[in-house]
């Protein structure tokens, strides 16, 4: 796969990334900061490297069951992870000035 196509399938990756909400924040997940990293291999499997606003929040079961699925849902990804992790924790400078602008922050 050339990195062109990988760099076509990440772009797809984020833009799924971007129709997933946080239930606590009108914000999608990608312009809170949420998402770490996304990985795609050769073999179009994706690994999305994710954190949570909190380690008690409420979507901790479902949010990454959610991003797996719609990941999965593009016909380029075979395969889909999600690692949680809470290195670094968030904080609401991760978030991108869109999500600030958005929450009245700016």
């Amino acid at each position: 796969m050339t990195d062109k196509e990988l760099e076509e399938i990440g772009d797809k990756i984020v833009n799924v990334l971007k129709t997933i909400y946080d239930p606590e924040i009108p914000v999608d997940i990608y312009e809170l900061g949420l998402i770490y990293d996304v990985f795609v291999s050769d073999e179009n499997n994706a690994k999305i490297l994710m954190t949570l606003t909190s380690p008690n929040c409420p979507v901790a079961e479902s949010l990454p069951r959610d991003v797996e699925e719609k990941v999965k849902s593009l016909k380029q990804i075979n395969e889909c992870e999600v690692e949680i992790t809470f290195d670094p924790t968030w904080t609401q400078e991760m978030m991108s000035e869109e999500a600030k602008l958005e929450l009245g922050m700016l």
